[in-house]
């Protein structure tokens, strides 16, 4: 009992409404017949004291007490209201008395006969007139309520039964279509969760006709399964990336090393050299992978200190001037006109700028320019912007090119040698500084690349 999610909710949805519909019909029933008594004491009064202002009336007119028009009053009272009056001068002597009217009713059979145990109250009011007393008036009725107030009571205490009957079976119909429907959400997340276990990535939950809450968590499942579905299609395609990468060089290395064996081939030292290239960019994939994992460990600290993009550019131009000049590019260095600091790893940052330059100087033919020069125009962060004047890539490549392996152009590997790895370290070593990296590149024009550190950690 009680083990679903949904018989937890029904019950302490039940549980809750039976008790407001409990406390709210109490204070009903006891608020109406607590305000229902009040009146029916006002109106008492009201009589009584409309008895005691005739009887004075009537004895400051005569001097005496008369029966007439008083008695018929008391009479009426009498019949009608249970309300029984006793009239006694200021000696003591009874003048009037309406109490044996119910006795007489009662013999006659015109009325019911008395409760057994019905319980009379009586008050006594002093009759003056010019402040002089003249007598006492004593009231006398049943407590409780008498037949049509009694009859009225009943037929409210009925009505209200009537509405808690109505209520409580509305409560339970609907604590049933709600928890059914509050659990609907809950049954495809669990169904959808299930599903993914089995490994099936396509599975989304349907957002329409879901609470704000569930749908919620249904966005943030189906982002969940989109993110796993893309990374799995990744997985593959970096397993089968890597495969193709490997694949050439260990089939080049494997005819030569058999030709040599087979004594097809000398090992003259130019086929050597052949297979000591293939070998070593063996090596360099291998090197390039681990780097990528090292900047992808999410357990990676830099250690950031504060550093001038003036002095970045200068260490720059030292490292990578020698081998711009040897391939025939012109590196152009713009220093900045103050001093702009900012935080950073330095190992780290030095190791992207390299592979971002590297990048650039793979892809820039002999004669043309590559230029590095410090951006500001962004609020909190440094930019290091670099631009070549290489052969540029599509529009469509460029939110891929920090994919492992990814190239716009598959021949480009063999004709630079990249193993495809170099910008998906740059761009996990980015994430790791939490900055933005922007990519603006035309064919035939180059690539303009803007990497953004933030000032302040």
């Amino acid at each position: 009992m009680l083990q679903t999610l949904r018989s937890k909710i029904l019950f302490y949805l039940l549980l809750i409404s039976m008790i407001g519909i409990l406390i709210v019909s109490f204070f009903i029933q006891y608020g109406f017949e607590e305000s229902f008594n009040s009146y029916l004491d006002r109106n008492r009064e009201k009589k009584i004291d409309r008895v005691i202002t005739e009887i004075e009336k009537d004895f400051r007119q005569n001097g005496h007490f008369t029966r007439d028009p008083v008695f018929a009053m008391l009479h009426e009272y009498a019949m009608g209201e249970q309300l029984y009056f006793q009239l006694y001068d200021r000696y003591g002597q009874i003048q009037m008395d309406s109490s044996n009217i119910r006795s007489m009713l009662n013999s006659l059979g015109l009325t019911e006969p008395e409760p057994s145990g019905e319980e009379w109250h009586s008050k006594n009011y002093t009759l003056k007139v010019d402040n002089a007393i003249i007598g006492k008036l004593v009231a006398i009725y049943p407590e409780g309520l008498i037949d049509d107030e009694n009859t009225f009571i009943q037929t409210i205490q009925l009505y209200i039964y009537a509405a808690v009957c109505l209520t409580v079976v509305l409560a339970i119909v609907f604590s049933m279509l709600f928890s059914k429907k509050l659990t609907s959400g809950l049954k495809k997340l669990s169904f959808a969760a299930d599903e993914l276990q089995q490994h099936n990535l396509n599975i989304r939950i349907p957002l329409k006709g879901l609470p704000t809450e569930i749908k919620q968590l249904a966005i943030s499942f189906n982002n969940l399964a989109q993110s796993l579905a893309k990374e799995e299609m990744l997985r593959k395609q970096f397993t089968g990336d890597l495969a193709h990468e490997l694949r050439t060089p260990l089939a080049t290395l494997r005819s030569q090393i058999e030709a040599f064996q087979d004594g097809v081939w000398e090992p003259t030292p130019q086929r050597l050299q052949a297979s000591h290239e293939e070998l070593m960019r063996l090596v360099r994939l291998v090197n390039e992978l681990e780097k990528l994992l090292a900047a992808e460990n999410p357990q990676m600290k830099l250690e950031k200190i504060e550093l001038d993009a003036g002095s970045v550019l200068a260490a720059l131009w030292e490292m990578f001037m020698p081998i711009f000049k040897e391939k025939g590019v012109q590196l152009h260095i713009e220093e900045p006109e103050q001093e702009e600091i900012f935080e950073a790893d330095k190992d780290r940052l030095m190791q992207i700028l390299s592979n971002v330059l590297n990048n650039a100087l793979k892809y820039t033919p002999e004669g043309k320019n590559v230029t590095i020069s410090v951006a500001t125009d962004r609020d909190g962060y440094v930019g290091f912007r670099i631009q070549d004047e290489g052969s540029g890539m599509v529009e469509e490549d460029i939110p891929h090119i920090f994919e492992r392996f990814y190239r716009g152009d598959k021949s480009r590997d063999r004709k630079t040698g990249g193993a495809g790895i170099g910008l998906s370290v740059v761009k996990a070593l980015m994430d790791a500084h939490k900055g933005m990296i922007k990519v603006k590149s035309r064919i035939g024009k180059g690539t303009t690349m803007t990497l953004w550190f933030p000032r302040e950690d």
